[in-house]
């Protein structure tokens, strides 16, 4: 039996940082097999790419009608599956005994009721590091929340990462207020996905298995716009994971490229990029389809890594071919629905070029797009990923020397003979996607991105250089010195909020509580910034993408630029949390709450 199963994960990680302090001579590997995973990790070379067919998740089914409204009990449990025909099982945790959990399906404006189950073991699958915030004991090692993402959710079943509970709900975070989670599903039907949000364990709980698609779904609309349903509909969540040569899952003790810190072991790492492609829970799988119209609903699960996709032939050997294109990926939705019409993504796009714009997902933002397969029978075709990591824009490729490669294969498409199947064009236009006018917001925002160390030289990105801590929620209480009081938003108010990113990365970033439009992005000084504080433009304001025009939830805010998005908080009233979608960033403190206070309060700056 291993210490940390003895006393507890959270324990044992302080333990033996003390022994760290007082002897200086523990070793990696002492600690290694404390934890269980003094394992050879695997090479991913030596898996055979495209042997596993690739996996619908199932659809959840209700347990029954609660006050009237379709319940549903989700059990969030350990087991084990195959993620790779040559690999031994994998040990996971996931929703309802699978890796993605099961899809649940909603109709706009038809709310359901969930009850989240935590029946989880008491320690942990992966390291804990007890030295970021929210993690440090007592805190229990396993703790659980769930969060729609993208949803328009009351502030009491939005999953605050202070509302976490575990197994039985025997103990519960400060937050926490009930059991039975509300889902009032007033939006445009799209995809949403749920995972966990559980304050200083996110990355350690979404990268276990703790994710799945939610979508809320128009049947008659999708009929009427003519979308590819049933079987040519395919959600697809991609992630990137490591293993052990037993099956596990690998995530590093320590950060893998930060050398000379002094942090604890274990420690969290910047960002955490893994060497394995995973879709739908397979390892490089593939999919046979035939010659005609797909429509695919596709997620960056990654914790960290970003997403540049397009579809390239395939050679004799299945190795990409990046000077022969495959079909065009024509984009109908973002996060929170339909686009006004569709957008050809890849036309016309040079697979060899590193830096034209492809299908560019940071993590957590999704993309509702059709690939046309009719011309392409008996053709195979892969789907080829170039952004590099850590991902700073299309235009600035780090060196590839100091192992920033990409993760290029993803999955491949295998086209059948030809059949007499068809489908119909895709409409000109898809939805009515008004702009929301600057002149409607009441308060515009302005907030940095920015990156410092913490106390043991560890890199740490904070949003307006503020940690988590020193945020009061509570109007009631005093403020020490050092602390702020968290914003208020007026419910059915309109804001602005401004990104400026003094940082050398990209950051995903997400607001809760509902979707919002992206006005543009503004080149400016950053070096004139941070000696006078004054933002001074270098270039014109560039408005957003196509593909970018509808609503969104999680947007991208590039390096040297200020992001400006417009939000109409129509939501209900509540607490709230807005953060950096890299789940190593957003555990350790680039994450902030905020407040949506009832429309007959005035909200504070």
């Amino acid at each position: 039996m291993s210490f940390s199963s003895i006393f507890g994960q959270g324990y044992a990680a302080l333990f033996l940082a003390m022994l760290i302090l007082i002897a200086g001579t523990v070793s990696l590997q002492t600690i290694d097999q404390a934890y269980g995973q003094g394992r050879e990790k695997l090479d991913p070379d030596t898996l055979t790419k495209y042997v596993d067919v690739l996996p619908r998740p199932g659809v959840l089914q209700p347990k029954g009608r609660l006050q009237g409204r379709l319940y549903y009990e989700v059990r969030m449990t350990q087991f084990q599956q195959l993620a790779h025909r040559d690999l031994p099982p994998t040990t996971l945790w996931g929703y309802a005994g699978s890796w993605p959990g099961p899809t649940i399906e909603a109709r706009p404006n038809e709310k359901i009721l969930v009850t989240w189950l935590n029946e989880l073991p008491s320690e942990h699958l992966l390291p804990v590091d007890t030295s970021i915030h929210g993690a440090e004991p007592p805190s229990p090692a396993v703790r659980t929340v769930v969060h729609l993402h993208g949803g328009d959710t009351p502030g009491h079943s939005d999953g605050y990462p202070e509302a976490w509970f575990t197994k039985n709900f025997a103990q519960r975070g400060p937050h926490w207020t009930r059991r039975l989670y509300a889902y009032p599903n007033r939006q445009e039907p799209t995809t949403l996905w749920y995972h966990d949000h559980t304050i200083g364990i996110t990355r350690l709980n979404v990268y276990a298995g703790l994710a799945g698609f939610y979508i809320i779904r128009d049947r008659e609309l999708e009929s009427r716009l003519g979308l590819p349903r049933g079987r040519h509909e395919i959600p697809l969540l991609i992630q990137d994971r490591s293993f052990y040569e037993d099956g596990g899952l690998y995530y590093p003790l320590t950060p893998e490229d930060e050398p000379g810190i002094t942090a604890p072991t274990p420690s969290i790492s910047p960002e955490f990029f893994a060497d394995t492609a995973v879709v739908n829970g397979k390892v490089w799988p593939y999919l046979e389809v035939e010659p005609r119209k797909y429509r695919f609903r596709v997620l960056n699960g990654c914790n960290a890594r970003t997403l540049n996709l397009m579809l390239v032939r395939a050679d004799a050997d299945n190795e990409p071919d990046l000077g022969a294109a495959g079909p065009a990926l024509t984009q109908v939705g973002s996060d929170g629905g339909l686009l006004p019409s569709p957008v050809d993504l890849t036309q016309g796009v040079d697979p060899a070029d590193p830096t034209a714009r492809r299908l560019l997902l940071m993590p957590a933002e999704r993309a509702d797009f059709v690939i046309d397969f009719s011309d392409y029978a008996g053709q195979s075709f892969i789907l080829h990923n170039n952004a590099f990591t850590p991902f700073q824009g299309l235009d600035v490729q780090t060196d590839p020397a100091n192992d920033s490669q990409p993760l290029p294969e993803i999955m491949l498409f295998r086209v059948r003979a030809r059949t007499q199947t068809d489908s119909p064009d895709l409409p000109a236009t898809l939805a009515d996607v008004p702009r929301t006018p600057e002149s409607a917001a009441l308060i515009t925002r302005t907030f940095t991105l920015e990156e410092i160390q913490d106390q043991f030289g560890r890199s740490l990105t904070l949003l307006d250089g503020t940690r988590w801590f020193d945020v009061v929620v509570d109007p009631q209480q005093p403020l020490e010195p050092g602390q702020v009081r968290a914003i208020e938003v007026r419910s059915g108010s309109t804001e602005i909020w401004r990104m400026v990113n003094l940082t050398d990365d990209v950051h995903p970033i997400h607001i809760h509580q509902g979707q919002f439009q992206i006005l543009d992005r503004r080149p400016f000084d950053v070096d004139h910034y941070d000696a006078t504080g004054e933002i001074l433009y270098t270039g014109p304001a560039v408005p957003p993408a196509p593909e970018e025009i509808g609503w969104k939830d999680t947007f991208q805010s590039p390096p040297g630029h200020v992001t400006r998005v417009i939000d109409q908080f129509e939501g209900p009233s509540g607490l709230f949390v807005w953060h950096c979608h890299i789940l190593e960033h957003e555990d350790h403190e680039m994450m902030l709450p905020f407040q949506v206070v009832p429309a007959t309060v005035q909200s504070a700056p």
